[in-house]
């Protein structure tokens, strides 16, 4: 009896090491990325591709390949003849989806089938997804009521700047784009300092500023009424529309000066509700700074859960990322791919 309990033992112990150690005999396939911000986004992305037979390892280029942080960087230096079944590179799309290989950097990206990119312009994008923002808030103030329609500002604000837009596409697909950069683009549809209650005012006023620069721009630009109209159904083949345009605007830009003003609005609001509903619970000054105590201590900050926000696993962009991974997986195993 000892010696089978013994046996018993010995045979769950090399089970258990070989469960931990399993990982070395799965095929690893290491995944370059240009931030560190982006591990944290191609993690929430590939892991649904890890199985018993591989895994992935994202990381940033070291020093000791000599690489420079950043797209470029990943593209020219360790793209060039490395990348294969064993190596990828994950990348922003910045503008390089959309201009649809005027550029070095766009060719590679569209046609390097070891190279991913975002179809947003980047990863702040997907972390300002608009169906999610209200996760979001609640995850920082902890309360679930809805007192802002933040996919409806989002959606119209699109809709201020879509025909802008277009045109700073024209300009990217031509030699001309130092003319109308993103930049000068940036300039013109910041929104100001946010306030909800004059949400609708100031998605007028982008909406104004937007329109005289395309008049602008128009009368610049005489002869290309034909090939702008090309550009803009161009673009709503790729998945630019005019409902969702902010997801292909520069991404700092859009987290920074556009949906991180509004959270805060929205978030201080939310945490005053709440804080109001706890003094009209309470039934004396003890409970009541106990409560307010507790209830501060448990608010979240909005920047780190927007970082951390994965509600873009939804989003229809999503779906084409993970086409792009299948066809890999399925291209170098010869078996369909299906996600966990």
């Amino acid at each position: 009896m000892g010696k089978r309990l013994k046996d018993n033992l010995s045979s769950g112990y090399f089970n258990a090491a070989n469960r931990l150690n399993s990982k070395n005999a799965r095929r690893k396939i290491v995944v370059y990325v240009e931030s560190y911000d982006d591990v944290f986004f191609w993690r929430s992305v590939l892991s649904q591709y890890e199985t018993d037979r591989r895994y992935f390892e994202v990381m940033l280029p070291s020093r000791e390949d000599r690489l420079e942080r950043g797209k470029k960087s990943v593209l020219m230096k360790l793209l060039s003849g490395k990348t294969g079944r064993d190596m990828i590179a994950c990348v922003d799309a910045d503008y390089d989806y959309l201009i649809q290989g005027h550029t070095a950097v766009s060719e590679e990206i569209l046609t390097n089938p070891y190279t991913f990119h975002t179809y947003v312009y980047a990863i702040e994008n997907f972390q300002c997804y608009a169906p999610s923002l209200h996760d979001v808030c609640v995850a920082v103030t902890l309360n679930d009521h809805a007192v802002f329609d933040m996919e409806e500002y989002l959606r119209q604000y699109s809709q201020a700047i879509f025909p802008l837009f277009v045109w700073n596409i024209w300009y990217y697909r031509s030699p001309r784009y130092k003319d109308f950069t993103i930049t000068d683009f940036n300039r013109i549809v910041e929104t100001g300092n946010f306030s909800i209650r004059h949400a609708a005012q100031i998605i007028q006023n982008v909406r104004r500023k937007a329109g005289r620069k395309v008049s602008q721009l128009q009368q610049l630009n005489p002869q290309a009424k034909e090939s702008y109209q090309q550009v803009k159904e161009d673009l709503r083949r790729l998945g630019v529309t005019a409902d969702n345009t902010y997801l292909y605007i520069q991404g700092h830009h859009l987290f920074d000066k556009v949906v991180l003003p509004m959270l805060d609005k929205v978030c201080d609001v939310l945490v005053q509700e709440r804080q109001r509903e706890i003094s009209m619970q309470s039934v004396h000054s003890t409970q009541r700074q106990n409560e307010l105590s507790s209830y501060h201590h448990s608010l979240g900050e909005i920047v780190p859960m927007l970082k951390k926000n994965v509600g873009y696993l939804r989003s229809e962009q999503i779906r084409e990322i993970k086409k792009d991974i299948e066809k890999f997986l399925e291209d170098e195993t010869n078996e369909p791919v299906n996600p966990d």
